[in-house]
Order: C-alpha cells, then structure tokens, then sequence
C-alpha cells in the first residue's frame, strides 16, 4: 500500500524521519510504500495560498491517506490554515483523539494515582471554521457558523461506532444548546436520534461549560465526548494538557475516503534542525493511522515497546525524570527500537489485534461533490425576513423608517434588536448598541408571501438604507426556522 506523506515545517522533518525509522525497524515498510508530497510552509512562501502543490492533491487524492507532521499557518493575510483546508478539501469529518495517561509523563493526574483513559471525537468541517467572514459596518464583524443535519449525522455515527467496536459503554455529547438553540439545539437532536439506533451506549449530554470544569475537576468520568467542531478544538486541547500536552496527544482524521493522520502541537522553530524535538504524539498518530489499514499487531508491537521504553524513563528534553539521560529525538526512538517484541510492565500492554496485513479498501474516486440531504419532504412557507442596517440614529428611529417601507407589503415590522437584544418595541435605555442593526419583519395576520415579495420589499428598502445582510424566515412543517431575540 501506498501512504501520501508530508514531512511538515519546523521540526517536522525530523520527528517525521524518527517516526519513519521506527516503523521501518518493526516491519512496516514492508507492506507500506511512503510517497512524500509538498505541503506547507515552504508552498505558501511560493504564494500558494492553499499551502499545497496540485500534484500533492492528485497524490493524496488517488492514495487516500495522508500522514503528515506538524505545519505552519500563515498569520495575518495569506492562505488559512492547510490543517484545516486539507480537512475539509478532502471530507475528513471526524477528528478522534485518544487521551491516556502514559508511564514517565508526570501531570497533577498521574501523581494523584489517576490513570486517564477516554476520547475526543470532534466534528471537522463545519461550525465556524467554515471561514464564512464579512465586515459589514464601520465597527462590526461578522463569522457565519454552519452547522448541517448530514453533518452531525456523519460524526455522531463515527462516534458510535467508534465506542462499540471499542468496548466503550458511554458517549457524552457535549454542547451549548441552551443558547445556541438552533445550530447545537440541532446537534443534539441528532445526537438523541442517533443514540436510538445503540441501545448498549449511554447516551447523556453535558453543557460544554460544564464539561470543562468537569474534565479538570474530575476527568475520569468521561470515556468519549463527541462535540462541534470550534468547542471539540478548545476541550481537546484542555483534554492534551490534562495528560502531558499536546505532544503525547495523538490525531486521526477520518474521512469517507480520505483520512488524515497527524501530529497537531506546533513546529517549534526555536528547536527545528536541533535534533531533540519529541516525536511522541507523531508515532501515536502514526499507530492510529497503522490501525486504520489494518496493521494492528504491528501497531501494538511499536505502542508496546514505547510505553515500555517510557516506562523505564527513556525521554526527551521537554518531559520526564531529570535524573536519566535527557535524550535526542533519535536516541529516544532508538530506546523504543530495543525494545520491539517487549510489553510494559507497569500499564496494561496494547492489545495485539488480529490483523498484520493491509485491510483498506479503497473507494472508487467519485465523479462529482457529493450532495448529502437528512430531511426530505418537508414544507416550507414564507413567513418573513430578517434585514440587517447599517445605521448610527436610534433604533425607534429605524423602526419608524421601517415601518413606512413596509406599508405596502405583506409584511410588518416585528423587532428591532441589535447584537441580538431586543431594543424596539421594547428595550432598555441601559443596552449600549453599535452601528449594526436587525429588522425583522413578519406576514401580517391573514397574509401569504413569497420569496418575490421578501426580495420586492428589501429591494424597497435598498432605496433608503445600506442593507448588508438579510436572511429569508420560513416555518418547516408549521415550526418556526428561526429563533426570537433576547428580551422577547
């Protein structure tokens, strides 16, 4: 099998290269072929602002898995980040990170008597990492967050999945559905559907600002936690902190076709090119993607003979006890080398699996985008529009104006609100406004409309006003698609 792989920036190339000879030394090239293709810093420097070259696309595309080490992001202008391109390019919809206590890496937990053990799953496309952003008056900024029925369907199903091949008997999901009622309203409405389908899990829910308190007070409650994408990239970083940091945490994108397997802690440019980086979350990630195509005695041979390794105190200089030798990146995975063939003897040894040959398949290259649909047959109705304003004069002088552009249509002026406060027909005098205001109109009693008649009416309003957004309301199956403004 052919594997794409992508050295990354900054330390990189070196924790790539140790990782590489690891897996070399427990047999796996054998059965692997690595083909590097060009990726990151350097494909930005050239003005690329994707990060990557077409013939790297073409080549991840036809091989379908992509192994890759830590990449810069470009700040300020420029491309976004390539993670988080190649991700959703490529469909990879699930993040899944395993967090465990590993022997020699000292945290509050470990020297408690703690042992940590439990999963991140983390929706990977959507949310507001969509990058849907607009400046829309002098003052305002605005991020669009998307989140899709399809969507949640797909990382709910991995995460379910994933527990019961796995012998987990608990999935939280976690969530912000008491204020953003609609977008993770709809996220755990799913979650609940799906759940139904695995009567053998446990299926609570926990409020994310919970679940963060929670996990640092006690963790050990939790086995998997499956989350939206923007909140599943804050907890699983807290979740790397509360095990050693991001370097003993390991990634694994999954895809329908395409799936990425990555090491997510930074390039440190103050250490590249010194040769003591520590390559630890890189080979567990290595071990994630070694799984997935089947090569799970081989992964259990080189996660064994690392945990025995960190067990008798084999460590780089960022961990470990100060009274061993601090090793280089290649002496430490030369310690894990020696020690191919042996168990831990102080933690439960990896399970060998059964499997010591390639077991993906691959699926044929589809034609087109895949257009994905939860919800069919559903009714839909015109019931009104949201126009955003640009405008600094007070809100009642709006709703005045408003009200006379909208005499004629089949709409009347509702609401008022701004930041999303009420702030006409009622408000307080107290809620300090900016330049960005939200007019909403809705049918008159007794009145049907179209879309024609939204658009006619904004048209109308055009003529008086900067309009820099407007969103159409329709009810689906009699519900209202939208929800009322704070203070309603």
């Amino acid at each position: 099998m052919r594997i794409a792989l992508a050295a990354g920036d900054g330390i990189g190339p070196e924790i790539m290269a140790a990782t590489l000879e690891l897996f070399a030394a427990a047999g796996v090239s054998k059965l692997v072929e690595f083909v590097p293709v060009e990726m990151g810093e350097a494909i930005f420097a050239r003005g690329n602002t994707r990060g990557m070259t077409d013939e790297a696309i073409r080549v991840v595309e036809d091989l379908g898995v992509l192994f890759k080490g830590p990449m810069a992001t470009p700040t300020g202008g420029g491309g976004k980040s390539i993670n988080v391109t190649a991700r959703k390019m490529w469909s990879a919809y699930a993040n899944y990170r395993h967090f465990r206590t590993l022997p020699g890496v000292v945290t509050p937990y470990s020297k408690a008597g703690i042992n940590l053990d439990f999963a991140i799953v983390r929706e990977n496309i959507e949310d507001t990492y969509g990058g849907i952003e607009h400046r829309l008056t002098n003052d305002v900024m605005v991020a669009k967050r998307i989140i899709t029925a399809p969507g949640c369907d797909e990382v709910l199903r991995f995460a379910f999945e994933t527990a019961k091949r796995m012998g987990i008997d608990t999935v939280h999901c976690s969530h912000k559905a008491n204020i953003m009622k609609m977008t993770d309203g709809l996220f755990l409405e799913r979650f609940r559907t799906m759940a139904l389908e695995y009567p053998g899990i446990a299926a609570p829910d926990v409020i994310v600002d919970a679940l963060c308190m929670n996990l640092v007070m006690k963790p050990s409650q939790y086995k998997m936690v499956v989350l939206t994408n923007l909140q599943g990239d804050i907890v699983s970083d807290l979740a790397a902190g509360l095990v050693g940091g991001l370097g003993f945490a390991p990634s694994a994108n999954i895809g329908r076709n395409i799936s990425i397997f990555e090491a997510v802690h930074g390039t440190a440019p103050d250490i590249a090119g010194k040769g003591i980086a520590n390559p630890t979350a890189l080979v567990l990630s290595g071990l994630m993607m070694l799984r997935h195509i089947g090569l799970e005695k081989q992964a259990a041979t080189i996660e064994n003979a690392l945990l025995a390794a960190l067990e008798d105190g084999a460590h780089t200089g960022d961990f470990g006890d100060r009274s061993k030798p601090t090793l280089n990146t290649h002496a430490f995975v030369q310690e894990i080398t020696a020690r191919l063939g042996q168990e831990p003897k102080t933690v439960k040894p990896a399970p060998a699996g059964t499997s010591d040959r390639i077991t993906r398949v691959a699926h044929p290259k589809p034609e087109s985008a895949l257009v994905m649909r939860t919800f069919t047959d559903v009714k839909k109705e015109v019931a009104g529009l949201d126009v955003y304003v640009e405008a600094v004069h007070p809100a009642a002088d709006t709703a005045v104006q408003m009200q006379h552009l909208c005499a004629t249509s089949p709409f009347q002026i509702t609401l008022v609100s701004c930041r999303g406060m009420q702030v006409w027909p009622r408000g307080s005098a107290f809620t300090e406004c900016v330049d960005y205001w939200r007019v909403r109109f809705e049918l008159r009693d007794g009145r049907t409309a179209t879309q024609a008649d939204a658009i006619a009416l904004l048209g109308n309003i055009t003529q008086h006003a900067v309009v820099s957004e407007y969103e159409l309301l329709r009810t689906y199956n009699g519900v209202r698609g939208w929800t009322l403004a704070q203070g309603q």
